[in-house]
């Protein structure tokens, strides 16, 4: 956008350029979706009838380790911010620190936890310290792209959801505070639910617009926010909920029909703005899904389709066409020319040609560290991945009391590299009984980080790997060795080196392709772990679903050989996976 002398102001109504002006925006989360087809998802979401999209800072991506910032590919911001521009979109900033998102931590970077007392979106120095020195770096790429100098951006967020974690209103203001020291100019506003006390505690009505966010119910909680403002202002859902996320082990994929859906927007156009959540959901690559924890673990998939108006590989759907039906009530649909070909094609069946276990190669891809107790994660340094400690458990004999104690989140146990018994959540601290038969033995404990807690009460708890000990007949184990595996570095892996049926191991296969297209890695088969895709990290699959498939955009693809490679945890590994021409989850 090049439209000089712009402006966007919040009065009785959102007025652009001094005229009145009704938000129609779509979430697309930069980072869930390949660079290559930012243009194609923004140009759907203009040809549905939005003015705006709206998009999320993942702060653990952009300042992965302290003072180390990211700002490249897939996280180029600036660049996502720019081609909305080009299109003609506006567009709405939500800058961390804390974005929920179902993603990992909610953003925060797992480096906040190496502070003992560190105390989560709180008033809290340290904390508000390091945001203050992100801020300082992140707002350079975004501050000349605000309206007042011509750019896109016309609304800022100040952190997100606030109410249903506190009400620490000295923080909210030190966040508007803050984001105006280092350069915001355009309004803020504040999103939250509208149940119970959320919005009281998560407005600052001062300072930033409050806007809510609900899926259902939609003239109800406008009355609800009309009274909270006290005067005539406008009413704005910022996250539309029209679909749901799915977390492993759900019996279904998460779906919601498109006419409850489109009648509820059709609410919130005849009274205020809206921000469609999501318009297109993406993926959650890597390890970067999130988790729910209320009764128990809930780990997020690694699809985030969302059943949203376009699928997670980018597709229309017919809630798409429900929604815009709606919109052209308001808007003139715009004529919009798709500019980028995207073809779906399925490339068949691959058999392994190497495999490797862990037991053989974790010095390839760790240091050691040794350690009188067992480390966290976060004491080694590392966010995401997995963990291997190993310890001496002595001479053949019986071990009636056996525990994990503090250990997070799924671990898989050995004696003398052989499977002894998985633990998950809730079983992480039973007792087990088992007889050593060897005149040596060796214990390793293998423990995944399934994504670290993203909303509500568990979050400053968040500690990855073994925290308390672990318990070897009534008493803790001493001198434990350590191997980081973040699988960021599987190019030093040594396939020559041995391998073991039913351990953790590492399984290359090569795809070759005439011509690179968006296909779906099919799992069937395989029991737990994390699959590549020339060395970019696709994300996680378990055998308990619903998801079934991995998403594999054609940009991480290329013309002849393609390296693939599975890390499976827990013996479950056929040796042999399909590339499909569709997704699939459990029905």
């Amino acid at each position: 956008m090049n439209h000089q002398q712009q402006s966007f102001a919040i009065a009785d109504q959102f007025y652009l350029n001094e005229q009145p002006f009704k938000i129609i925006s779509g979430a697309i989360h930069y980072f869930r979706v390949v660079p290559e087809y930012w243009r194609d998802r923004l140009e759907k979401l203009k040809a549905m009838g939005c003015n705006t999209v709206e998009t999320y800072v993942p702060w653990n991506k952009h300042e992965p380790r302290e003072g180390e910032f990211n700002f490249e590919g897939m996280l180029d911001v600036r660049k996502f911010i720019q081609t909305a521009g080009e299109l003609g979109l506006y567009v709405i900033l939500r800058p961390s620190p804390y974005i929920c998102a179902e993603w990992e931590f909610g953003g925060l970077p797992y480096w906040l936890l190496k502070d003992g007392d560190m105390k989560l979106r709180f008033s809290y120095p340290p904390y508000l310290d390091a945001i203050d020195r992100y801020f300082a770096r992140f707002f350079e790429e975004t501050n000349d792209l605000q309206i007042g100098s011509g750019g896109p951006i016309i609304l800022m967020q100040v952190e997100n959801e606030y109410g249903g974690y506190g009400n620490d209103k000295s923080y909210l203001y030190a966040m508007a505070d803050m984001m105006k020291r280092h350069g915001v100019n355009v309004p803020l506003v504040t999103s939250d639910g509208p149940w119970h006390d959320m919005l009281e505690n998560g407005s600052i009505q001062d300072a930033a617009l409050a806007t809510i966010n609900c899926g259902s119910g939609i003239k109800e909680h406008f009355n609800k926010l009309k009274a909270f403002h006290g005067e005539v202002k406008p009413l704005m859902v910022m996250e539309f909920w029209i679909g749901w996320f799915d977390a492993w082990g759900d019996d279904k994929h998460q779906t919601r029909d498109a006419d409850s859906a489109a009648r509820e927007l059709a609410d919130i156009l005849e009274e205020g703005s809206v921000n469609i959540y999501m318009f297109h959901g993406g993926t959650n690559f890597g390890f970067t899904s999130g988790a729910n924890y209320y009764e128990k673990l809930a780990p997020d998939t690694t699809s985030y389709d969302y059943d949203a108006l376009l699928t997670e590989w980018g597709e229309i759907t017919p809630k798409y066409k429900a929604f815009q039906e709606v919109i052209s009530r308001y808007v003139e649909l715009p004529k919009v020319e798709l500019s980028t070909v995207i073809r779906k094609k399925a490339f068949g069946e691959v058999t392994a040609k190497e495999r490797v276990s862990l037991f053989a190669v974790a010095d390839l891809l760790a240091v050691p560290v040794e350690s009188p107790y067992p480390l966290t994660m976060e004491a080694l340094d590392q966010s995401t991945g997995y963990l291997l400690y190993t310890t001496d458990l002595g001479k053949n004999r019986r071990i009636e009391d056996f525990r994990l104690i503090q250990c997070t989140d799924r671990a898989n146990v050995f004696i003398n590299q052989k499977p002894l018994f998985t633990k998950y959540d809730l079983e992480m601290e039973g007792a087990e009984a088992f007889d050593l038969t060897e005149p040596d033995n060796e214990l390793a404990v293998l423990v995944e980080n399934m994504g670290r807690v993203n909303y509500s009460v568990k979050m400053n708890s968040q500690t990855k790997g073994i925290k308390g000990g672990v318990i070897v007949n009534g008493a803790f184990q001493s001198r434990w060795t350590h191997y980081t595996l973040p699988l960021d570095n599987l190019e030093l892996l040594d396939y020559s080196k041995a391998y073991a049926e039913g351990t953790p191991s590492f399984y290359r296969f090569e795809l070759e392709v005439d011509e690179p297209a968006d296909t779906f890695l099919d799992f069937t088969g395989w029991g737990k772990g994390v699959a590549f895709v020339n060395g970019f990290n696709l994300g996680r699959f378990w055998e308990i679903g619903p998801q079934r498939r991995l998403y594999i955009p054609a940009p991480l693809l290329k013309a002849g050989i393609n390296e693939v490679i599975m890390f499976e945890t827990d013996g479950k590994a056929p040796g042999v996976i399909r590339f499909e021409d569709s997704a699939a989850f459990m029905e």
